[in-house]
């Protein structure tokens, strides 16, 4: 299943200096959407879309950098990302919204609960990682000492496809790459002061360790988490991790739903 037989509007918005790229699928109350790094909207999300966009308003954004959003002379951040959805929720008369983000989406969607608590209903923070000792030190050493040849494959296709720019995709993987080998940890203090609902969800072949994800879903204040079988994004269908013969059922749609309209 993909996005291409959907009805959406899109757009470009002003917000913090950069032209912000958004989709705007279904009705119903707003849910964000925010993909993951080096990704694009479908990349992440394009096999969910249509099952998530049945009951609600989906707003999906590219954050700086990435797919068909404008750049800046400024290092990719959590924080400045989170600032630019808030700015587009602004721009878009969007007073408060549930937030689903996936990987460096996921900590995005939680700097915009520390930062703009009053945007948000509930938070699905998924396969996020908020410290360096949450994840195995070979990932750590893989992002050191990884190039663009190692990018995946799908990623790139997805990126030339919408911005047919070989220099802007260079950029774009370098400024994803920096973000991760300065990672600092998110301090506590940041995290207890989450005043939102959370889910965290993860594979349990994930990037984050199953006991990093316990131990930020006791930080978080009111926090939930769910373990799921399989790596980084397959239960969103996130492409990289795609089987050829995934069907709807396999995706964790209906436990995020039951989250949100609880």
């Amino acid at each position: 299943m993909n996005t291409d037989s959907l009805a959406f509007i899109s757009g470009y918005s002003d917000v913090n200096g950069i032209r912000m790229y958004y989709e705007i699928y279904g009705q119903g109350k707003p849910l964000v959407l925010i993909h993951g790094g080096g990704s694009t909207i479908q990349t992440t999300f394009g096999r969910v879309i249509p099952l998530l966009s049945k009951n609600r308003q989906l707003i999906c954004v590219e954050l700086q950098a990435h797919g068909r959003t404008g750049d800046r002379d400024s290092e990719l951040s959590f924080e400045q990302d989170a600032d630019d959805v808030a700015a587009l929720l602004k721009n878009l008369t969007i007073a408060k919204a549930d937030i689903l983000g996936f990987s460096n989406g996921g900590n995005t969607a939680l700097q915009i609960a520390i930062r703009h608590p009053h945007l948000c209903n509930k938070i699905v923070a998924a396969s996020v990682l908020l410290k360096r000792d949450g994840a195995l030190p070979q990932f750590w050493e893989f992002m050191k000492n990884g190039t663009i040849e190692q990018m995946p494959q799908q990623y790139k296709d997805a990126f030339i496809n919408v911005n047919p720019d070989s220099a802007k995709l260079m950029t774009m993987y370098q400024k994803c790459a920096n973000r991760m080998i300065y990672f600092k940890d998110f301090p506590d203090e940041q995290i207890k002061s989450i005043k939102a609902s959370v889910l965290l969800i993860n594979g349990d072949a994930d990037v984050a360790t199953k006991e990093h994800i316990d131990a930020m879903s006791k930080l978080i204040p009111d926090a939930r988490m769910a373990i799921i079988p399989g790596g980084h994004g397959t239960y969103l269908g996130e492409i990289t991790s795609l089987k050829a013969d995934c069907k709807n059922t396999d995706f964790a749609v209906p436990m995020i739903e039951r989250f949100l309209n609880e």
